[in-house]
């Protein structure tokens, strides 16, 4: 499997998404923002977490005009799939590619802790290795992850099973870190080929790291 893993000035997490694609054995790599063609035969894109642009204005508002994004969103278009990740969800939000926003965390500080999940939708290949309800433990680290959704897009989104994951306690209680509409901790797109979080699965694959569970998420788009 090829994966192309997007560089913006300011991205900091390529390298942790490199290692962790290359677990599952994918040929990957990592593209500069200011190439205007993803690598041939490329299967899925990844936008890494990081501070693209130091995240001035909003964060993603000015990555989502980079010269790639364009190729990115043409990839979208024909099927392709896409996964953001932090920094990188926030990009899809700012490209239109996903729908919703992203506002501070209600409590104003950066947030870095692991984080429980809870699995809402597995109806799609990113989650296709899991069960609906299945909870995670997963690292979040950002200052700009509550996303917002009027209501009726909020109902859409749960019409259409877009609300893939959604922040818990362990026991899978309601938990909400950053103030998130409905505690939403990641979503797709209504095709179900473009994909965000705010939390790092990259960060969470080998015991080492204090959790596996973000390797059970990414392998879905090998197998």
């Amino acid at each position: 499997m090829n994966v192309a893993i997007i560089r913006f000035p300011g991205t900091n997490c390529e390298f942790d998404t490199d290692y962790a694609f290359n677990l599952l054995g994918c040929k990957n790599s990592i593209v500069w923002h200011k190439k205007v063609s993803l690598p041939k035969n490329t299967d899925l894109v990844v936008i890494p977490g990081g501070f693209s642009y130091g995240d001035y204005l909003r964060s993603g508002a000015i990555a989502r005009f980079s010269p790639i994004m364009q190729a990115v969103k043409e990839f979208a278009a024909k099927g392709g799939y896409v996964l953001g990740i932090c920094n990188g969800f926030q990009i899809l939000l700012e490209s239109h590619l996903l729908p919703g926003a992203m506002k501070r965390n209600e409590n104003l500080h950066f947030i870095s802790k692991y984080q429980h999940l809870k699995v809402i939708n597995c109806n799609n290949r990113f989650l296709s290795k899991l069960k609906k309800g299945d909870i995670l433990n997963i690292p979040i680290a950002h200052a700009e992850g509550n996303y917002y959704i009027d209501d009726d897009g909020l109902k859409s989104l749960y019409d259409n099973e877009q609300v893939l994951l959604q922040y818990c306690d362990k026991d899978g209680n309601y938990e909400n870190p950053n103030g998130s509409v409905n505690a939403i901790a990641g979503i797709c797109n209504r095709e179900k080929n473009v994909f965000g979080l705010m939390p790092h699965p990259e960060r969470a694959c080998e015991k080492i790291l204090g959790s596996e569970d973000g390797i059970k998420m990414i392998e879905g788009f090998v197998n």
